[in-house]
């Protein structure tokens, strides 16, 4: 329905690529307007009593209204229809009549331009004339379905301007199976009484992630917790969003911070928080960020100074913040990512550097791989990364990886590249899985030494007419031309392995153990790689016969 009205009134004078920056803030603006409208009238007058009073009377107006916010022009969208004359100074007049938290929100559309284009064309009454029909009080759409409807409009807009809408937003059955693993992984810290626990996402778009993981817990571990939100986004329609459903449903909107990038411009530094969850952007440039991440690298104690991957792909600097954010006492996280960081970078590499920096420091959990064509804006296949400082006495030193891939369910319609989703029986079947922590064909369990390997340098005499050449100390000369490099897996004697693979074909040769490197990489295709005999002559033999038959009945025919 707001699809379809706003595509009336905006068709031909903005391109459909634009439609969001109009709509989503009227959008905003309605919600809040059937929140306030049972109060309006006593808002109005509160103000109208206290203005002259009180340097700043919104204390007692929140108090009074008992509501987070307010709005103290006589004006809401309905009224503003009622002198369709005056509409943009109206307009204008109840927009500045927002209480600061709401204006800051606003803002962050940047909306002025856009009314003044509207009312130009006389299609601002028009507009409005449609978002009065909508009833979008909490009562009506409540957070779950409010957060899918700005998320499906973002999609579209997405798609028209050809942007990532992946970057805004995660499918909402990944981040429940995402949840599950992070907070059911951690039931006991999360029960009893008097606690108060924090949840962070450094990539927070519309605060879904935020949302559902509080609901998660409070519906499964412990109503009576009290969990504090916190977040950053670096788009502003997508931060605007976010504080504002925040404020309608009695959070902090105060603990959401942007626009800014969380790379550069980390607000949170120094906080340390018990969970954290996030999707950060696929494969995306973090050149923008890199003279601040260059700078910060130089730092011992700073996020980045184990290393930092290719400017082509920030994804494990986020990661890396996550974990500079981590409570002594314990916390988890839960991060979504492409194949790149499992792979990606030679051994000695900023990449590698950085799976070797958290698998020794035996942080990583579990990996999950998803099927494939689960999110709107790809069909790769992804990646749930479960990390902890507080692994359990049986997980100590070990990494579970299960396998997904065939446990996506096809949808009735695409959304964008989207065409699976994760089932409410398939999420717990995963998570049960889990939690039983035992070898099958879906699960595999290895020690973290089982993912690293040592990068040797083979070095073969250089040798001129049949005679090996030496240097001034009479040591053998190498010879570049037949210089090789082994992989050699941690878990195996470096000395035996040489022995064994390499001196029977190489007679001569030699490890350089001064140039050796260190290198971690994960690589779920081989592990759970399931050979599939070859089909016999036979069995092709009499296929190929078949269709024979088959051609030579339609040329009779």
């Amino acid at each position: 329905m707001i699809w379809s009205s706003a595509d009336d009134v905006l068709r031909g004078l903005f391109k459909p690529s634009e439609y969001g920056r109009v709509i989503l803030p009227f959008v905003v603006m309605r919600r809040l307007d059937c929140v306030l409208e049972p109060k309006k009238d006593e808002v109005y007058n509160l103000y109208n009593k206290y203005k002259d009073q009180l340097e700043d009377p919104s204390p007692i107006i929140k108090r009074q209204v008992d509501l987070p916010f307010f709005n103290v022009s006589k004006f809401d969208l309905s009224r503003i229809k009622s002198d369709p004359t005056n509409v943009l100074m109206n307009f204008n007049n109840y927009v500045q009549g927002y209480s600061k938290n709401v204006l800051d929100i606003i803002d962050n559309f940047s909306i002025n331009l856009l009314v003044e284009k509207l009312q130009k064309y006389k299609r601002l009454y028009l507009l409005i004339d449609k978002f009065t029909e909508f009833d979008l009080h909490p009562s009506k759409i409540d957070n779950h379905q409010m957060g899918s409807v700005y998320e499906e409009l973002l999609r579209r807009f997405s798609e028209m301007s050809n942007e990532e809408s992946g970057d805004h937003f995660t499918p909402r059955d990944v981040v429940k199976l995402l949840v599950n693993f992070v907070f059911g992984g951690d039931t006991e810290d999360l029960s009893g009484e008097g606690k108060i626990r924090s949840i962070f996402d450094p990539c927070c778009g519309t605060g879904g992630m935020l949302t559902i993981g509080k609901e998660w817990v409070h519906e499964n571990v412990n109503p009576d917790l009290k969990i504090d939100l916190y977040g950053q986004e670096l788009n502003d329609v997508t931060y605007a969003i976010c504080k504002s459903d925040l404020l309608m449903t009695n959070e902090t909107p105060e603990n959401i911070h942007g626009p800014c990038s969380s790379l550069s411009d980390d607000r949170m530094r120094g906080r340390k928080f018990d969970y954290m969850i996030t999707n950060p952007p696929f494969g995306v440039s973090w050149k923008s960020d890199k003279e601040f991440v260059d700078e910060e690298s130089k730092d011992p104690n700073g996020r980045f100074f184990v290393g930092t991957p290719r400017s082509s792909d920030g994804s494990l600097l986020f990661l890396q913040s996550l974990i500079h954010k981590m409570n002594p006492e314990g916390s988890r996280i839960g991060i979504i990512f492409n194949g790149s960081p499992l792979f990606t970078g030679d051994a000695g590499s900023g990449e590698s550097e950085i799976r070797k920096w958290i698998i020794e420091n035996d942080w990583l959990e579990c990996i999950v791989q998803l099927p494939d064509r689960m999110f709107f804006n790809t069909g790769i296949h992804t990646y749930i990364w479960i990390l902890t400082n507080k692994k359990s006495t049986s997980r100590k030193g070990n990494i579970q990886l299960i396998n997904a891939s065939s446990l996506g369910s096809s949808m009735k319609k695409n959304l964008g590249n989207k065409s699976k989703y994760i089932s409410e029986k398939n999420i717990d079947k995963l998570f049960n899985i889990y939690k039983k922590y035992t070898e099958s064909e879906v699960s595999r369990i290895f020690p973290n030494n089982f993912f690293g390997y040592t990068k040797t340098i083979i070095e073969q005499p250089l040798e001129k007419e049949g005679e090996i050449q030496l240097d001034r100390q009479g040591n053998q000369k190498p010879d570049p031309s037949k210089r090789d490099i082994e992989r050699i897996p941690l878990f195996q004697d470096k000395e035996e392995y040489f022995r064994r693979e390499v001196k029977p074909h190489l007679k001569k040769s030699w490890m350089d153990n001064s140039k050796d490197k260190i290198g971690y990489e994960i690589n779920f295709t081989k592990y759970f790689y399931k050979f599939t005999p070859l089909r016999t002559l036979e069995e092709i033999s009499k296929d190929l016969y078949r269709i024979d038959q088959e051609i030579n009945q339609i040329s009779i025919k």
